[in-house]
């Protein structure tokens, strides 16, 4: 109906020579809004306004203006001035009657925009470090990654979902090392178990399932002769100083133990044992996230970068740029140069490359592989993260404008209306896998995206559990299911439908509460483009929850299944078109739409 409106005043301003001169850098379509009161009309428009600097007119004049070029329309009831120059577009019941049959003529593409080719994009999101199970948190980057995508594919983008595989660098050591002492563990070989390592029980799952044939067993004085020792715990008092220094003890002591991993394992050893685990716990994302209807194009491995050869790629055309420099012994990128708060590493002075480098080659290789539009979804901690990469991306000649990246904010879980205490350190946290089977994932799906992804979430396990009005996701089903209960009950009672009938006599439908269904209907697609644009799915989550209350009521206020023909045709293909976009809704947040509740 938007588009409808934004054509007939463009159509308008095209037949004025003078103004669609003066209205050429004016977006027409987006100066189109719904109005809030129904009172002012469906849709209003502030162009003449707009106009009136460039075309040194007044803005009623103006208007007055547009008003006479408008063509003739159905759809358009009136059009009236209002204020200092909008205009007010008054819809007449031949759209929402139109809108009704483009939505059951259309089904599950209603809402859908074109395919275009360009800009591709690449979608990349949860990508966690693969050293144990998924929890909570990265379920709230799940879900709303997948809602994003299916946003911008609706929207008409095409998109691409990648997981970067982060399974390079010292925190695969530690799970490494980790394994390889609980494995010894098993074997008798009690070895203290560092603080600053792996200690959840997936880790003891693990050891207990590799091919540890051919690996050493040495004895615990081997293990542990010449080591320092390991940090103690923090004390609840602990100062500032004193945690820091516990920390680096416990850091010291995890370095020495992958030192003496190495040492006895070697590097093929040790590395077959760290690869042994790294690909049970990938494995166990995988099939998390696929449960959870989640599923992505690529897997991509941040080690393919070293082993391909594209950090070094990377960094030759910086080099060839110009842009590195060499300071005691390092290598530096001069991020201050396109906007970043300090120059940052690339390679130590060691010889050894820097995450950062990884994340410019990353991104480089994106770009290289033909992706336009890089949008990354990651964790609020990563706030720093964007400059530095658009930096390297400006500095290899790509726009920085071509990423955009998202960070999703923390979830608490609350029961009984007390938070819950979670903790990755101990590994005893509450999994992805902990809350879905607690839950569900229609529930989780829908409360994760409920709230914008940069404000923090308070997930309430009492609520997403229970079957009344105060679930939201509840609510909105079950006006999915009422509906379909209807179509039973038509064939129970030995009824029949005719859908063509019924779009033609929707003029039969003359309820109060049908006139604010039909215009929440007709807002989908808009709130699909702007929940596309904005890469905000809790539009859509709060349109759904509007749409099921205007549905309820209506089914409240009137009988569906009545004896005459017509007037049960026309109601039964509103509640048919009510069906297709609740369910479309639905779809698009990773919710089932059921049949029954």
């Amino acid at each position: 109906m938007k588009s409808l409106v934004a054509q007939l005043v463009a159509d308008a301003l095209a037949s004025l020579p003078d103004l669609a001169a003066a209205a050429a850098d004016i977006d027409v379509d987006g100066s189109i809004e719904r109005t809030r009161d129904p009172a002012h009309g469906d849709f209003a428009t502030n162009v003449a306004m707009r106009l009136a600097k460039p075309a040194r007119a007044r803005p009623r004049d103006i208007a007055e203006t547009l008003i006479g070029a408008l063509r003739d329309d159905p759809s358009i009831a009136r059009v009236e001035i209002a204020g200092p120059g909008f205009i007010n577009f008054h819809l007449g019941a031949a759209a929402f009657h139109g809108e009704v049959a483009a939505i059951l003529d259309q089904g599950a593409d209603y809402g859908r925009q074109p395919a275009r080719e360009k800009p591709t994009v690449l979608l990349e999101f949860v990508s966690a470090n693969p050293t144990g199970p998924l929890h909570v948190g990265h379920g709230r980057h799940a879900a709303y990654g997948a809602s994003v995508g299916n946003l911008l594919e609706a929207a008409g983008y095409p998109v691409t979902r990648e997981y970067y595989v982060n399974d390079a660098g010292r925190q695969m050591d530690i799970l490494g090392a980790s394994v390889w002492l609980r494995h010894l563990e098993l074997r008798g070989i009690d070895v203290p178990f560092p603080r600053g390592g792996y200690r959840g029980g997936y880790i003891r799952d693990i050891a207990a399932s590799i091919d540890a044939s051919n690996l050493p067993e040495p004895t615990v004085e081997a293990v542990l002769a010449g080591l320092p020792e390991d940090g103690p715990k923090d004390a609840k008092d602990a100062t500032a100083e004193e945690r820091a220094a516990n920390r680096a003890l416990r850091e010291a002591y995890v370095e020495a133990i992958i030192a003496r991993a190495k040492a006895i394992l070697g590097d093929d050893g040790f590395d077959r044992v760290r690869q042994q685990a790294l690909e049970s716990i990938l494995d166990d994302i995988k099939d998390d996230l696929a449960e959870f209807g989640v599923v992505y194009d690529n897997w991509y491995s941040e080690q393919s970068l070293t082993k391909t050869g594209r950090i070094d790629a990377a960094l030759a055309v910086l080099r060839e740029r110009g842009v590195l420099y060499e300071k005691d012994g390092a290598t530096w990128f001069p991020a201050t140069r396109y906007g970043d708060e300090k120059d940052r590493v690339v390679v130590r002075d060691n010889g050894v490359k820097t995450y950062f480098a990884s994340d410019i080659a990353y991104h480089f290789d994106k770009r290289e592989r033909g992706f336009d539009w890089l949008v990354d979804i990651l964790g609020a901690d990563h706030h720093g993260y964007v400059a530095r990469v658009r930096a390297g991306l400006e500095a290899m000649g790509y726009a920085g404008s071509d990423l955009d990246v998202e960070l999703v904010q923390f979830v608490a879980l609350y029961r009984g209306g007390e938070k819950m205490q979670m903790s990755t350190r101990s590994g005893e946290f509450d999994t992805l896998r902990q809350l879905r089977a607690e839950v569900g994932n229609d529930a989780a799906r829908f409360f994760y995206v409920s709230r914008s992804n940069d404000q923090h979430l308070d997930f309430d396990l009492d609520v997403a559990k229970s079957q009344s009005n105060d679930n939201p996701v509840y609510y909105i089903q079950y006006a999915h299911a009422r509906i379909a209960s209807v179509f039973r009950q038509l064939g129970e009672k030995a009824l029949s439908h005719d859908e063509a009938n019924g779009t033609a006599r929707l003029d039969l439908l003359d309820e109060p509460q049908v006139r604010p269904l039909m215009t929440a209907l007709s807002r989908y697609p808009e709130i699909i483009e702007l929940a596309a644009a904005n890469r905000a799915p809790q539009h859509l989550v709060h349109y759904l929850r509007d749409l099921a209350n205007d549905f309820h009521s209506w089914y409240n206020a009137c009988v569906f299944l009545v004896d005459d023909a017509d007037l049960r045709d026309a109601r039964l293909a509103l509640c048919r078109a009510t069906q297709v976009v609740i369910a479309n809704g639905l779809g698009i947040i990773g919710v089932t739409a059921p049949e029954s509740m």
